[in-house]
């Protein structure tokens, strides 16, 4: 099984949850979240929520967490990983229209 080291973008997210890079796992691949940064772009402070959607269900990563002003937030990374299988998704909404941008890195094993 091959493994691929992928990154997924998502720019000017706003209040809708958005699928980030429009990645959902593929029926024969296995993948794991190694990073989620989210930046606030906008002038204030905005707040976010990171969701796991198994393909019906969106299941909070972090809810309501608060990103000042051309600041950041590590949501996966360093010592924690999330697994997603087929069908999963992870997405991201904001407080604020077109607010935030977000990176997810994955491992992709086909």
């Amino acid at each position: 099984m091959p493994n691929n080291f992928k990154r997924k973008l998502s720019r000017s997210i706003g209040t809708s949850l958005t699928q980030v890079g429009s990645y959902a796992v593929g029926s024969s691949t296995e993948v794991t979240v190694i990073g989620l940064d989210i930046a606030n772009t906008s002038s204030s402070q905005v707040l976010v929520d990171a969701t796991l959607n198994d393909g019906s269900n969106d299941t909070y990563l972090i809810k309501e967490a608060p990103i000042p002003s051309g600041g950041s937030l590590v949501v996966i990374g360093g010592d924690q990983k999330v697994v997603l299988e087929p069908t999963d998704s992870i997405k991201v909404k904001s407080d604020t229209a077109s607010s935030v941008d977000v990176v997810m890195s994955i491992l992709e094993i086909t």
